[in-house]
């Protein structure tokens, strides 16, 4: 199958290749099973929550095999969704209500992550967000998770974001090499590092505490995949809901599956921590609610800070009924 060149990085996570796959006894699981083309963002310190949902034991009884493809970033996610290289992607849904603000046909599904993990890192003479003015700040991309945050902080410091400098840096490695290495001042990081940093660099602001109502990330898809293959679509959903379950509840399983997969050294404490704080402050949320209150809030911070002219219906990016189906499929199994 031929791939467009949207800048994904793919790779598959088939059956067998996490270890723990256990023998699927439904009827489901004795026809072909349907492959399902999910992206993710780069595997990091949570790649266990996310990535175990994929694994055999949790999709093949649903009848599906998912494929992850890990992406960059959020526009990368939402251009491969558009362009047709994948079925789903989990992300943070600002890009993806801008996309549907626009004409882009997104459907969110359920959000695993209604609570963001990440803070705002300084450099140690950085007292405040109004010390930030004038100097270098890390982002991912323009219109990203991490450019969302700091613009709506620099908002409620009264300040704009054209006060500061943004770089684009990618995932969470590279923003925190750059400022570790002093070349930014500042930048979102996931709150995985702080175990890890140094001594020039501070956590300014946990996000979680700036912006409660900020949703970190959601499974979206098209409509027209939704048209074509609902079936399947629940069947993804329900194994994602299961596969968290399990997560949540499994804390060794989780930490293990997140250093095999990053290929972390057996003493990173990076793992071990972001499971706490995950679990502990209701950042990661199995079920994958769909907080339609936290959508339209998120909307109107898009409003506020520039990125969004006008407000849309929120209701109609939503399919609720691919969530309340996959639950009831679990109930039954």
């Amino acid at each position: 199958m031929k791939r467009r060149t949207h800048g994904l990085m793919s790779f598959r996570v088939v059956m067998g290749v996490l270890a723990g796959s256990l023998a699927a006894g439904s009827a489901d699981a004795q026809a072909p099973l349907k492959i399902w083309r999910h992206g993710v963002i780069e595997p990091k310190s949570d790649a266990g929550f996310v990535i175990l949902p994929t694994e055999e034991r949790f999709t093949a009884p649903q009848g599906i095999r998912v494929e992850v493809t890990p992406i960059q970033s959020d526009q990368v996610g939402l251009k491969g969704l558009l362009g047709g290289d994948l079925d789903s992607y989990e992300g943070a849904p600002g890009s993806g209500i801008v996309a549907a603000a626009h004409g882009a046909d997104v459907k969110i599904l359920g959000c695993a992550w209604p609570q963001l993990v990440h803070g705002i890192f300084v450099r140690s003479d950085v007292k405040d967000l109004k010390d930030l003015k004038g100097r270098n700040f890390g982002i991912s991309s323009p219109g990203s998770m991490p450019d969302f945050v700091i613009r709506a902080a620099l908002k409620d410091a009264g300040l704009t974001p054209q006060d500061i400098n943004p770089a684009s840096l990618g995932g969470d490695t590279e923003r925190f090499k750059a400022l570790s290495a002093g070349v930014v001042d500042g930048a979102v990081i996931s709150t995985e590092y702080l175990p890890i940093a140094p001594a020039s660099i501070k956590l300014l602001a946990a996000a979680r505490d700036l912006m409660p109502q900020f949703l970190r990330g959601c499974a979206m898809t098209t409509q027209a995949t939704l048209t074509k293959r609902r079936d399947d679509a629940v069947r993804f959903m329900a194994a994602e809901i299961s596969g968290l379950r399990f997560a949540v509840a499994n804390k060794a399983d989780e930490v293990a599956a997140t250093q095999r997969i990053t290929h972390a050294r057996a003493d990173d404490p990076r793992a071990a921590f972001l499971f706490d704080e995950a679990t502990k402050h209701h950042d990661v949320d199995a079920e994958m609610p769909l907080p339609i209150d936290k959508l339209a809030w998120l909307q109107d911070l898009l409003v506020r800070t520039g990125t969004l002219k006008l407000p849309t219906d929120v209701s109609k990016i939503v399919d609720p009924s691919i969530r309340a189906d996959a639950l009831k499929r679990l109930a039954g199994q």
